[in-house]
Protein backbone atom coordinates (compact mmCIF):
# COMPACT_ATOMS: atom_id res chain seq x y z
CA UNK A 1 0.00 0.00 0.00
CA UNK A 2 1.36 3.40 -0.93
CA UNK A 3 2.01 5.76 1.98
CA UNK A 4 -0.05 8.91 2.03
CA UNK A 5 2.05 12.05 1.64
CA UNK A 6 2.13 14.30 4.67
CA UNK A 7 1.66 18.05 4.78
CA UNK A 8 1.69 20.05 1.57
CA UNK A 9 4.23 17.91 -0.23
CA UNK A 10 7.13 18.87 -2.47
CA UNK A 11 5.35 21.83 -4.00
CA UNK A 12 5.34 23.54 -0.61
CA UNK A 13 9.08 24.17 -0.95
CA UNK A 14 8.43 26.62 -3.77
CA UNK A 15 5.25 28.34 -2.50
CA UNK A 16 5.57 31.79 -4.06
CA UNK A 17 4.96 30.89 -7.70
CA UNK A 18 1.93 29.02 -8.92
CA UNK A 19 3.09 26.61 -11.62
CA UNK A 20 1.45 23.62 -13.27
CA UNK A 21 3.25 20.35 -12.65
CA UNK A 22 4.71 19.16 -15.97
CA UNK A 23 3.30 15.91 -17.30
CA UNK A 24 5.52 12.86 -16.63
CA UNK A 25 7.72 11.72 -19.48
CA UNK A 26 9.03 8.23 -20.18
CA UNK A 27 12.80 8.48 -19.75
CA UNK A 28 15.48 5.88 -20.40
CA UNK A 29 16.65 4.63 -17.01
CA UNK A 30 20.28 4.50 -18.12
CA UNK A 31 20.18 8.27 -18.79
CA UNK A 32 19.38 9.06 -15.13
CA UNK A 33 22.37 9.76 -12.91
CA UNK A 34 22.17 9.37 -9.10
CA UNK A 35 21.57 12.26 -6.71
CA UNK A 36 24.83 13.08 -4.86
CA UNK A 37 22.76 14.46 -1.97
CA UNK A 38 20.59 11.38 -1.66
CA UNK A 39 19.83 11.02 2.08
CA UNK A 40 19.11 7.28 1.87
CA UNK A 41 22.20 5.19 2.67
CA UNK A 42 20.68 1.78 2.13
CA UNK A 43 17.54 0.26 0.72
CA UNK A 44 15.94 -2.62 2.56
CA UNK A 45 16.23 -5.71 0.38
CA UNK A 46 12.83 -7.20 1.22
CA UNK A 47 11.02 -3.92 0.65
CA UNK A 48 12.85 -3.34 -2.63
CA UNK A 49 11.93 -6.78 -3.95
CA UNK A 50 8.30 -6.24 -2.91
CA UNK A 51 8.21 -2.92 -4.78
CA UNK A 52 9.88 -4.48 -7.83
CA UNK A 53 7.20 -7.21 -7.88
CA UNK A 54 4.50 -4.54 -7.71
CA UNK A 55 6.12 -2.65 -10.58
CA UNK A 56 6.27 -5.81 -12.71
CA UNK A 57 2.54 -6.27 -12.08
CA UNK A 58 1.20 -2.70 -12.25
CA UNK A 59 4.04 -0.51 -13.46
CA UNK A 60 5.48 2.60 -11.77
CA UNK A 61 2.46 4.42 -10.33
CA UNK A 62 4.32 7.45 -9.03
CA UNK A 63 6.88 9.16 -11.31
CA UNK A 64 10.35 10.01 -10.06
CA UNK A 65 11.60 13.59 -10.07
CA UNK A 66 14.63 14.47 -12.19
CA UNK A 67 16.38 17.59 -13.40
CA UNK A 68 17.89 18.03 -16.88
CA UNK A 69 21.67 17.78 -17.28
CA UNK A 70 23.90 18.32 -20.30
CA UNK A 71 24.23 14.58 -20.92
CA UNK A 72 20.90 13.31 -19.58
CA UNK A 73 19.15 13.71 -16.26
CA UNK A 74 19.96 13.69 -12.55
CA UNK A 75 17.66 12.06 -10.02
CA UNK A 76 16.24 14.51 -7.49
CA UNK A 77 13.84 12.20 -5.64
CA UNK A 78 12.65 8.62 -6.05
CA UNK A 79 15.80 6.52 -5.62
CA UNK A 80 13.87 3.53 -4.26
CA UNK A 81 11.40 3.53 -7.17
CA UNK A 82 14.24 3.85 -9.66
CA UNK A 83 16.15 0.94 -8.10
CA UNK A 84 13.00 -1.20 -8.04
CA UNK A 85 12.24 -0.36 -11.68
CA UNK A 86 15.76 -1.44 -12.65
CA UNK A 87 15.30 -4.70 -10.73
CA UNK A 88 11.95 -5.24 -12.44
CA UNK A 89 13.71 -5.07 -15.80
CA UNK A 90 12.21 -1.78 -17.01
CA UNK A 91 14.18 0.23 -19.59
CA UNK A 92 12.17 3.40 -19.11
CA UNK A 93 10.52 5.05 -16.11
CA UNK A 94 7.93 7.84 -15.82
CA UNK A 95 9.63 11.01 -14.58
CA UNK A 96 8.72 14.62 -13.93
CA UNK A 97 11.46 16.86 -15.33
CA UNK A 98 11.98 20.07 -13.38
CA UNK A 99 14.77 22.65 -13.20
CA UNK A 100 15.88 22.30 -9.60
CA UNK A 101 18.61 24.61 -8.23
CA UNK A 102 21.60 22.99 -6.54
CA UNK A 103 20.63 24.42 -3.14
CA UNK A 104 17.23 22.66 -3.27
CA UNK A 105 18.46 19.21 -4.28
CA UNK A 106 18.99 17.90 -0.75
CA UNK A 107 15.86 19.60 0.56
CA UNK A 108 13.61 18.01 -2.06
CA UNK A 109 15.24 14.60 -1.58
CA UNK A 110 14.72 14.72 2.19
CA UNK A 111 11.09 15.81 1.87
CA UNK A 112 10.40 13.09 -0.70
CA UNK A 113 11.97 10.34 1.39
CA UNK A 114 10.34 11.38 4.64
CA UNK A 115 6.89 11.76 3.10
CA UNK A 116 6.77 8.94 0.62
CA UNK A 117 9.56 6.41 0.93
CA UNK A 118 10.52 6.48 4.61
CA UNK A 119 14.09 7.05 5.72
CA UNK A 120 15.17 5.09 8.76
CA UNK A 121 15.66 7.29 11.87
CA UNK A 122 19.46 7.48 11.50
CA UNK A 123 19.28 8.37 7.81
CA UNK A 124 16.74 11.06 8.66
CA UNK A 125 18.99 12.49 11.38
CA UNK A 126 22.02 12.44 9.06
CA UNK A 127 19.98 14.20 6.37
CA UNK A 128 18.98 16.92 8.84
CA UNK A 129 22.61 17.35 9.91
CA UNK A 130 23.72 17.56 6.28
CA UNK A 131 21.09 20.22 5.60
CA UNK A 132 22.11 22.23 8.67
CA UNK A 133 25.71 22.27 7.46
CA UNK A 134 25.16 22.75 3.73
CA UNK A 135 22.46 25.42 4.11
CA UNK A 136 24.05 27.08 7.18
CA UNK A 137 20.62 26.78 8.77
CA UNK A 138 19.49 26.66 12.39
CA UNK A 139 17.30 23.91 13.79
CA UNK A 140 14.45 26.41 13.94
CA UNK A 141 14.97 27.43 10.32
CA UNK A 142 15.21 23.82 9.21
CA UNK A 143 11.99 22.90 11.00
CA UNK A 144 10.20 25.73 9.17
CA UNK A 145 11.56 24.65 5.78
CA UNK A 146 10.59 21.02 6.35
CA UNK A 147 7.30 21.91 8.07
CA UNK A 148 8.16 19.87 11.12
CA UNK A 149 8.17 20.70 14.83
CA UNK A 150 11.55 21.94 16.05
CA UNK A 151 11.46 19.26 18.76
CA UNK A 152 11.14 16.59 16.05
CA UNK A 153 14.29 17.84 14.33
CA UNK A 154 16.16 18.22 17.65
CA UNK A 155 15.22 14.72 18.86
CA UNK A 156 16.29 13.21 15.53
CA UNK A 157 19.68 14.94 15.67
CA UNK A 158 20.30 13.62 19.20
CA UNK A 159 20.45 10.10 17.76
CA UNK A 160 23.73 10.98 16.04
CA UNK A 161 25.40 11.10 19.48
CA UNK A 162 24.88 7.35 19.94
CA UNK A 163 27.80 4.90 19.59
CA UNK A 164 28.01 3.38 16.07
CA UNK A 165 26.75 -0.07 17.14
CA UNK A 166 23.60 1.42 18.67
CA UNK A 167 22.99 3.61 15.61
CA UNK A 168 23.10 0.43 13.54
CA UNK A 169 20.44 -1.17 15.77
CA UNK A 170 18.21 1.89 15.33
CA UNK A 171 18.77 1.95 11.57
CA UNK A 172 17.84 -1.74 11.38
CA UNK A 173 14.65 -1.16 13.35
CA UNK A 174 15.79 -3.35 16.25
CA UNK A 175 15.72 -0.39 18.65
CA UNK A 176 13.21 2.42 18.45
CA UNK A 177 14.20 6.10 18.65
CA UNK A 178 12.45 6.11 22.05
CA UNK A 179 14.81 3.41 23.35
CA UNK A 180 17.77 5.30 21.89
CA UNK A 181 16.85 8.62 23.51
CA UNK A 182 16.51 6.86 26.87
CA UNK A 183 20.03 5.47 26.44
CA UNK A 184 21.36 8.96 25.74
CA UNK A 185 20.20 10.17 29.15
CA UNK A 186 22.28 7.55 31.01
CA UNK A 187 25.66 8.43 32.49
CA UNK A 188 27.70 5.37 31.48
CA UNK A 189 30.56 4.65 29.11
CA UNK A 190 29.90 4.03 25.37
CA UNK A 191 30.95 0.39 25.83
CA UNK A 192 28.47 -0.16 28.67
CA UNK A 193 25.79 1.69 26.72
CA UNK A 194 26.31 -0.61 23.73
CA UNK A 195 26.08 -3.68 25.97
CA UNK A 196 22.81 -2.50 27.51
CA UNK A 197 21.39 -1.74 24.04
CA UNK A 198 22.12 -5.32 22.95
CA UNK A 199 20.45 -6.57 26.13
CA UNK A 200 17.38 -4.44 25.36
CA UNK A 201 17.09 -6.10 21.95
CA UNK A 202 17.66 -9.63 23.27
CA UNK A 203 15.20 -9.29 26.16
CA UNK A 204 12.60 -7.17 24.38
CA UNK A 205 12.66 -4.20 26.74
CA UNK A 206 9.90 -1.65 26.38
CA UNK A 207 10.71 2.06 26.11
CA UNK A 208 9.47 2.39 29.68
CA UNK A 209 11.98 -0.28 30.78
CA UNK A 210 14.74 1.65 29.01
CA UNK A 211 13.72 4.92 30.66
CA UNK A 212 13.70 3.35 34.11
CA UNK A 213 17.17 1.88 33.58
CA UNK A 214 18.48 5.23 32.32
CA UNK A 215 16.99 7.04 35.31
CA UNK A 216 18.87 4.74 37.69
CA UNK A 217 22.07 5.25 35.69
CA UNK A 218 21.85 9.02 35.48
CA UNK A 219 24.49 11.05 37.25
CA UNK A 220 23.17 12.20 40.60
CA UNK A 221 24.10 15.77 41.50
CA UNK A 222 26.09 16.13 44.66
CA UNK A 223 24.22 17.67 47.53
CA UNK A 224 25.87 20.86 48.74
CA UNK A 225 27.30 20.61 52.24
CA UNK A 226 25.30 22.61 54.79
CA UNK A 227 27.06 25.90 55.51
CA UNK A 228 28.28 26.65 59.02
CA UNK A 229 26.06 29.50 60.30
CA UNK A 230 29.04 31.18 61.97
CA UNK A 231 31.00 31.16 58.72
CA UNK A 232 27.98 32.50 56.83
CA UNK A 233 27.54 35.30 59.36
CA UNK A 234 31.24 36.24 59.09
CA UNK A 235 31.02 36.36 55.27
CA UNK A 236 27.95 38.59 55.50
CA UNK A 237 29.70 41.05 57.87
CA UNK A 238 32.68 41.25 55.52
CA UNK A 239 30.35 41.83 52.60
CA UNK A 240 28.70 44.76 54.37
CA UNK A 241 32.05 46.22 55.42
CA UNK A 242 33.70 45.92 51.98
CA UNK A 243 30.61 46.51 49.84
CA UNK A 244 31.32 43.50 47.62
CA UNK A 245 30.81 39.74 47.41
CA UNK A 246 32.87 37.78 49.96
CA UNK A 247 33.21 33.98 50.22
CA UNK A 248 34.71 32.04 53.11
CA UNK A 249 35.63 28.48 52.17
CA UNK A 250 36.62 26.14 54.97
CA UNK A 251 38.93 23.24 54.17
CA UNK A 252 36.93 19.99 54.13
CA UNK A 253 39.81 17.99 55.67
CA UNK A 254 41.20 20.58 58.08
CA UNK A 255 38.44 22.80 59.45
CA UNK A 256 41.06 25.17 60.92
CA UNK A 257 42.15 26.39 57.48
CA UNK A 258 40.49 27.71 54.34
CA UNK A 259 40.21 30.71 52.04
CA UNK A 260 38.59 34.13 52.02
CA UNK A 261 37.69 35.28 48.52
CA UNK A 262 36.95 38.96 47.99
CA UNK A 263 35.48 39.81 44.61
CA UNK A 264 36.08 43.05 42.70
CA UNK A 265 34.51 44.07 39.41
CA UNK A 266 36.66 46.92 38.13
CA UNK A 267 40.04 48.56 38.73
CA UNK A 268 38.32 51.31 40.75
CA UNK A 269 36.59 48.64 42.82
CA UNK A 270 39.93 47.01 43.59
CA UNK A 271 41.49 50.32 44.68
CA UNK A 272 38.46 51.05 46.90
CA UNK A 273 38.62 47.64 48.63
CA UNK A 274 42.40 47.89 49.04
CA UNK A 275 41.94 51.27 50.73
CA UNK A 276 39.41 49.83 53.20
CA UNK A 277 41.65 46.87 54.07
CA UNK A 278 44.88 48.88 54.47
CA UNK A 279 43.42 52.10 55.84
CA UNK A 280 44.87 54.06 52.93
CA UNK A 281 42.65 56.30 50.80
Amino acid sequence: MQKKALGRGLGALIPDVERPEPAPAEIDIDRIKPNPDQPRFRIEEAGLEELAASIRDKGVLQPVLVRPMADGYQLVAGERRLAAAQRAGLLKIPAVVRDVPDDQMLELAVIENIQREGLNPIEEAQAYQHMLESLAATQEGLSVRLRKERSTVANALRLLKLPPAIKALVADGKLSPGHARALLSADVSPAELTGVAAKMVDEGWSVRDAEQWAKKSAKRPRRPRPEDPNVAAAAERLRLMLGTKVEIRVNSKDKRSGQIRIHFFSEEDLVRIYGILTGHK
